[in-house]
């Protein structure tokens, strides 16, 4: 079977992985889309259709990751595009209560689904990519791989601030890049990361006039501002980027 320009997106039915998936599929890409959804809506149902791939994997689950690798090994599809999108993320909102710090079962939960689930995807995939001398991990990060979160951004949301674990989570995952990224060079698969700023999801009016004060453009990322940044990784005429954390925040991050 020809595999050339498959890619494995995890989280690929969520806010940012299925309008990545949508558009790489518009881009005649053969997209294998990993997620743990327990309930899917009609328009992921929609997605799922059109893509080469669809398994409900928890990439946590070492056996369940080794297992999809050798189904793909048996019908010789060697993805050579990762994208390492899965993520628990917190997304401002009301909350009933004072927030308290992360109980150790969350704490475990969520750096497990982004750290340990994109290790196992780069454990299996990138070493295939390695072997064979090709390939692009792409890892979705986050402008506080860089910054911490500045909590007062949030009080229009009563009680929320945001957790611990996602910035533990995104300075993780800049490590894992660079780390992997140094490990593969001489085989010519690229690392990166590529981290948004905060991304337009109909947030609440006050939220977002108060964040814009601290962005430079003066407006949220888009996820096409995203995809483009992705398709810029992607390219197979970029052959000697690596290591690097791509920061879209129209500037956040820089004053």
């Amino acid at each position: 079977m020809k595999t050339k320009r498959v890619v494995i997106i995890t989280g690929g039915l969520g806010f940012l992985g299925s309008y990545f998936s949508y558009q790489l599929i518009k881009k005649k890409f053969k997209v294998i889309i990993l997620d743990n959804k327990k309930i899917v809506s009609s328009s992921e149902k929609k997605l799922i259709k059109k893509c080469f791939i669809y398994e409900n994997l928890d990439i946590v689950n070492e056996k369940k990751v080794i297992n999809f690798y050798n189904k793909l090994l048996k019908k010789k599809i060697y993805p050579n595009y990762l994208i390492n999108n899965a993520t628990i993320d917190s997304v401002p909102k009301v909350m009933e209560k004072k927030y308290q710090l992360p109980s150790l079962d969350d704490w475990n939960n969520e750096l497990a689904v982004s750290l340990t689930g994109s290790y196992l995807m780069i454990k299996f995939f990138g070493e295939q990519m390695m072997k064979k001398k090709f390939g692009k991990i792409i890892n979705i990060g986050s402008d506080l791989s860089v910054i911490a979160p500045n909590q007062d951004l949030y009080s229009s949301y009563k009680n929320f601030i945001k957790p611990v674990t996602y910035s533990v989570i995104k300075h993780g995952i800049l490590g894992m890049t660079k780390y992997f990224a140094s490990l593969y060079a001489t085989n010519n698969v690229q690392v990166n990361m590529l981290s948004p700023g905060p991304i337009f999801n109909h947030q609440k009016l006050s939220f977002i006039q108060k964040l814009l004060n601290f962005i430079p453009m003066k407006r949220m990322a888009s996820r096409e501002d995203l995809f483009k940044g992705l398709i810029f990784l992607m390219d197979d005429k970029n052959p000697y980027i690596t290591g690097q954390n791509i920061i879209i925040d129209g500037g956040r991050t820089i004053i």
